[in-house]
């Protein structure tokens, strides 16, 4: 039996609200782990500080870092907004430092 398009579309609003929460729980917990490293002090560009996490997901993903480079680095977002969620997380993070 097929389901009418209400349903899917309801299914998919609360799949999407389960995503969003779960986005903002990893941001948050990313944040506060860069902020007790000492990355809330640091002055750094948004687009570099993108390329260092992309770096460091590959390093614990198996690849090689550094392979995305400094150029190029703000004009294509290849990781559907997660490494942007991250980046931003880790500069509010929602707590501060002593």
């Amino acid at each position: 039996m097929k389901k009418p398009s209400s349903k899917i579309r309801e299914e998919i609003a609360k799949l999407q609200e389960q995503l969003k929460h779960a986005e903002t729980r990893e941001a948050e917990r990313i944040g506060r782990i860069a902020l007790r490293a000492g990355l809330g002090e640091i002055e750094i560009d948004e687009a570099d500080f993108q390329v260092a996490f992309e770096d460091l997901a590959k390093r614990f993903r198996g690849g090689k870092p550094g392979t995305s480079g400094r150029k190029g680095a703000g004009e294509s977002n290849t990781g559907g907004g997660q490494s942007e969620t991250v980046a931003s997380g880790a500069a509010s993070g929602g707590t501060a430092v002593a």
